[in-house]
């Protein structure tokens, strides 16, 4: 499915024409309900799902899982390894869906290729001085070109938070628009907030809209390298943003959480928010994805509880 053009023509392409009117529209979007939203994400979450449903929703997330590994003693072994399990998850029971992709650092793009190659499990890369965002632009769109060069299908890009929470929105909007172009045809652009920087949900509101705007495919929580990752309620933020900005401009955005996702409850918890808010049109790995390294282990080993009524050791998986 081809990604968002960057300069994709629909009804808010004048609000980035210049900083003043950017700036005019975020802060012109309603200012959140902190109480309703935590609230709403509190009642969701206590969703009974039964068992035959629960199966689904353990299958599904499976297939909306990353699988991370962003550590300084990454190896291509430990990739190559943690490909494997991308790709066969359960290799005893080869009904298991594989994971939605594997998530590396662009140094280790090449092996993770090779590990996942024919599987249809996708490559992301994180880039632009990941975690911290503190680099050049040139710099940034070098580590990007590295990737795509690389084979990556995927971009998970920082943004300069110290540029946003300053204000200088045109600045944050113009290198995600450069990330973007960077990606080219072949990448498809997920835009990282670190929303537990960001301080507040009127910050992370504005954040997803600027995200989107410029062009992103995905807008993504966290990089899970700081406190604060992705909660029920500024998840449930992001995907009314972007149910919101379809419905202004017919241009559909996925959404990431990534970072203390860690169990199959939490996991489910979070496709109800999505079935709730965004409905089945996001219920795809194409369009909602998790970031985890050891949520896949406790998916597994409750999948196999519900088949076989026993729990067993959680087989071997990279932990980031």
């Amino acid at each position: 499915m081809p990604t968002n053009a960057p300069t994709a023509a629909h009804s808010l392409s004048d609000v980035t024409s210049s900083d003043s009117t950017l700036r005019r529209f975020l802060h012109g979007l309603p200012g959140v309900d902190a109480v309703g939203l935590e609230a709403r994400a509190a009642a969701l979450g206590t969703r009974s799902i039964k068992t035959t449903a629960k199966a689904y929703a353990i299958d599904l997330a499976i297939s909306m899982v990353d699988l991370t590994t962003l550590e300084g003693a990454d190896t291509p072994g430990k990739v190559r390894a943690l490909g494997a399990k991308a790709v066969r998850p359960d290799p005893t029971d080869r009904t298991t869906p594989s994971t939605a992709a594997v998530c590396v650092y662009p140094d280790m793009v090449a092996a993770a290729k090779e590990a996942v190659a024919g599987s249809g499990v996708k490559v992301a890369s994180v880039a632009t001085a990941f975690p911290a965002g503190r680099a050049a632009l040139e710099v940034k769109l070098a580590d990007v070109k590295d990737a795509v060069a690389a084979g990556a299908d995927e971009i998970d890009m920082v943004i300069d938070r110290g540029a946003f929470l300053a204000g200088h929105y045109l600045k944050v909007y113009d290198e995600i628009v450069a990330v973007r172009e960077a990606c080219g045809t072949s990448a498809r652009l997920k835009v990282i907030f670190e929303t537990g920087e960001l301080s507040t949900y009127d910050n992370i509101r504005r954040a997803s809209w600027l995200g989107m705007l410029a062009g992103a495919d995905f807008i993504k929580t966290s990089t899970g390298k700081v406190a604060v990752n992705a909660t029920p309620a500024n998840t449930l933020l992001m995907l009314e943003a972007v149910r919101d900005f379809r419905a202004q401009t017919g241009v559909q955005v996925g959404v990431k959480p990534a970072g203390g996702i860690r169990t199959s409850k939490d996991a489910i918890k979070f496709l109800v928010l999505v079935n709730e808010t965004v409905g089945e049109d996001w219920l795809d790995n194409h369009w909602f994805r998790f970031g985890a390294s050891s949520l896949l282990n406790d998916l597994l080993m409750q999948r196999q509880k519900l088949a076989t009524g026993r729990y067993s050791g959680p087989d071997y998986v990279t932990v980031d």
